[in-house]
């Protein structure tokens, strides 16, 4: 599977399909006598089951839905189930599927033919025992979104993608840290390919098929969910049935400041004393991996005496310049600890086929160590086996040392190092357990931050992850890996975001500033990257070498101040689209597909993106200040620096200074916005609100964290908060809401 060939003549095809049984709300068949199952999950979701398993499926599903009634009926040539608005029908010879909503076709098999007279690609074919292939029908102009973090175009149309958790080295290729496989195209249809195995996606890929969408997927059986809506009604179906997403704590929406990374206690001190003296808003600080552990013989959850002599003292200084403590780990054992012994016997690590623990070797080509030239060489590791109870509840607890000592919030990097041949407790060999490995680790780890905050009183637990698969919502969040510092790094971060909000993940970080490449990013860089980040659910400076405000110069920290502050303002927007995020799936970047589906010439903006209902985001990728923006019809767009109204159904190149971004407000909403403070802590959460800001006469309510402040609507038309209309009447006068500008609640 790792070419770019798939083999239709491995494949056998379904012909024969013969009723079995039929329950309320599940239907059984004979495929050629392999069994074929299609269930009901929701009014918009419908499964189909091919073969069968009894291997692990790690809860990758959490439906909490009472399945409706099917209803069957005999039709010319096949099968009709109806459940909802969705219609399928199913037809033999060869076995193939048409999916109707409300009466409309949406999705249908392959319809790609040979001139010989059969399709191109098995609509169901399967070759051996665990490898299986799908293949649906595109129109010319079908566009399909989602398949998790990537980093290349949004629209997956002409991709081969290679659901593969991998450690991708940057931004730059096809791999990525977070593969899902669930994908919606605007023409009313999604699908998820319920597995933890690699899953390769053709999506109208050239070289199989370019009218096709083809499936090859790696496990016992084959097991398909169809989702037919709208787009966002199909991500509220996905997440409703692997689980929403949790509402991370209110200071995560602050600025978190790391760099790879700060050598001593005492430097990170320092740094967090800078902050406070030179007034820039900051609510997390993070000690990197090479900050708290000695590194030849990580990870044990024991700080390196060297140079923690006092932790929790050290983190008692940090945390008195009212900022978090985030604390690096991953889930690997050096050989040289004596932890690794006492794992091994145990059985609480992954194992080679003959019962002894799997040591990873991070440099398999000497001449090649993609860590050890730039930061730290890795020692040989065995990795902790979640599948164990055991091993997992001794992951989880032994955190609670490390709260104690002060730590608020675990990164938890890394996670893709499970080998094929591997093998799990629960029987699971590596090559099945690798994708869904970073789901057991954040979930331990999260539970455990989870577990001891609700013992300490301490609120809403999360985790600062890297890796991601189907369910990872429900462990916010994950950040983006490691990009290369340039504008390219940077655009990249950008679109895997998106395509990772498409996939039904919501929240998302990158580093901000760039990860690796130059030590020291171009101030230009830099600062269209903090800008472009403040839109972004979370945001953290990160990198190899200076990232500090101040560190770049006197320009830089000025505009990076202004832009922080304007991000701590905009927190009380945030919370409340994450609420919005948490009941129905949506991302808060949300890419022009999935916010204007059937504006065809807004989905080809693919850097530009909704944040929130409210505001229009077009980054600035490229040196210069210059962008095209494309203001979406059916409403206006007011430009947020300028006031400017703008009508939608058009394009403009607009430029931008480097302390101003290309960012509108849509018209009929309105933005809530907080004062000026340097840290969470400082926010009144009985009065969050300062301003609201009116683009034009609202017609829509607000998004604003609904659990601290109640909204109402006014006698002229204007939502307030905390005062009556009349008090506001005067300030939200027509002529202001016809200009757009800012209007001050007193």
């Amino acid at each position: 599977m790792s070419s770019t060939v798939l083999h239709q003549a491995d494949f056998s095809r379904f012909a024969q399909l013969r009723l079995v049984a039929r329950e309320a709300r599940l239907v059984r068949f004979d495929a050629d006598g392999v069994a074929l199952t299609v269930s009901a999950v929701d009014g918009r979701t419908l499964r189909l089951t091919l073969g069968s398993t009894s291997l692990p499926d790690y809860a990758l599903l959490q439906p909490t839905a009472v399945p409706p009634a099917l209803a069957l009926a005999q039709i010319d040539g096949g099968w009709r189930i109806d459940c909802g608005v969705l219609r399928l029908e199913l037809r033999d010879n060869p076995l193939r599927l048409s999916l109707y909503r409300d009466g409309e076709l949406v999705l249908e098999s392959i319809t790609d033919q040979h001139f010989k007279g059969r399709t191109r690609l098995p609509a169901f074919g399967r070759a051996g025992d665990n490898l299986w292939c799908a293949a649906i029908a595109l129109s010319s102009d079908s566009a399909v979104y989602g398949l998790g973090e990537k980093y290349g175009a949004l629209d997956k149309r002409g991709q081969l993608v290679r659901g593969r958790t991998e450690d991708a080295l940057g931004v730059n290729t096809e791999l990525s840290y977070k593969n899902i496989p669930f994908c919606w195209s605007p023409d009313g249809w999604g699908l998820l390919a319920h597995t933890p195995g690699v899953v390769r996606h053709g999506v109208g890929f050239g070289q199989w098929s370019h009218r096709s969408y083809v499936l090859e997927v790696e496990d016992d059986c084959l097991d398909l969910f169809l989702f037919g809506g709208e787009p966002a009604a199909i991500i509220d179906s996905y997440t409703s049935l692997t689980g929403r997403a949790a509402i991370p704590p209110l200071w995560s929406l602050g600025m978190w400041l790391s760099r790879a990374y700060y050598a001593t206690p005492e430097e990170a001190i320092e740094t967090a004393a800078e902050l406070r003296r030179r007034k820039i808003p900051c609510d997390v600080i993070t000690l990197d991996g090479r900050a708290a552990w000695e590194v030849r013989t990580r990870f044990d959850f024991k700080w390196d005496k060297s140079r923690f002599t006092d932790a929790a003292k050290s983190l008692a200084a940090l945390k008195a310049h009212q900022l978090k403590v985030c604390l690096w780990e991953y889930p690997c054992v050096s050989v040289h600890n004596p932890l690794f012994g006492e794992l091994e016997k145990k059985g609480w690590l992954l194992k080679k086929a003959d019962g002894s623990a799997y040591v990873f070797d991070w440099v398999k080509d000497p001449t090649d160590d993609p860590f050890g030239a730039v930061l730290t060489p890795l020692p040989p590791s065995g990795l902790l086996d979640f599948t164990h109870p055991d091993a997992a509840r001794f992951w989880a607890d032994s955190h609670d040392a490390l709260f104690d000592d002060g730590v608020d919030v675990m990164k938890t990097d890394f996670g893709e190092q499970v080998e094929d041949d591997m093998h799990a407790h629960n029987g699971d060999t590596g090559r099945r357990l690798h994708n869904v490995y970073p789901l057991l680790y954040n979930g331990c780890v999260y539970d455990a931050t989870q577990r001891y905050n609700d013992a300490h009183g301490r609120g809403a637990a999360m985790v600062w992850g890297r890796d991601g698969f189907i369910g990872s919502q429900r462990y916010p969040m994950q950040w983006g890996g490691d990009p290369q510092t340039d504008w390219e790094g940077m655009a990249a971060s950008i679109r895997g975001a998106l395509s990772y909000g498409l996939s039904g993940v919501p929240y998302y970080s990158s580093d901000v500033g760039g990860f690796y490449g130059a030590r020291q990013p171009d101030p230009e860089l830099y600062l269209r990257w903090t800008a472009n980040a403040i839109f972004c659910s979370h945001f953290r400076y990160h990198g190899i070498g200076v990232r500090e405000p101040w560190g770049l110069g006197e320009e830089a920290e000025t505009v990076a101040r202004q832009w922080l502050l304007f991000r701590y303002r905009l927190i009380p927007y945030i919370m409340g689209t994450m609420q919005q995020a948490a009941a129905t799936g949506l991302p808060l970047m949300r890419a022009m597909a999935l916010a204007f589906p059937h504006d065809r010439a807004a989905r080809a903006y693919e850097m530009q993106y909704m944040f929130g209902d409210a505001l229009l985001v077009a980054p600035i990728i490229a040196a210069g200040g210059a962008t095209e923006v494309w203001f979406p019809a059916g409403s206006a767009w007011y430009d947020l620096g300028t006031g400017e109204r703008i009508e939608g159904g058009q394009a403009r190149t607009v430029h931008k200074a480097i302390d101003q971004l290309p960012v509108y407000g849509r018209e009929g909403h309105l933005l809530c916005l907080g004062p000026e403070v340097q840290h969470t802590g400082e926010i009144d959460l009985a009065n969050p609100v300062d301003q609201v800001w009116l683009f034009g006469q609202p017609r829509h309510a607000p998004s604003v964290m609904n659990q601290c402040v109640t909204l109402e609507l006014g006698r002229d038309g204007a939502w307030l908060s905390g005062v009556t209309a009349a008090q506001c009447l005067p300030a939200a006068g027509t002529g202001v809401q016809q200009r757009g500008a800012r209007v001050r609640i007193d």
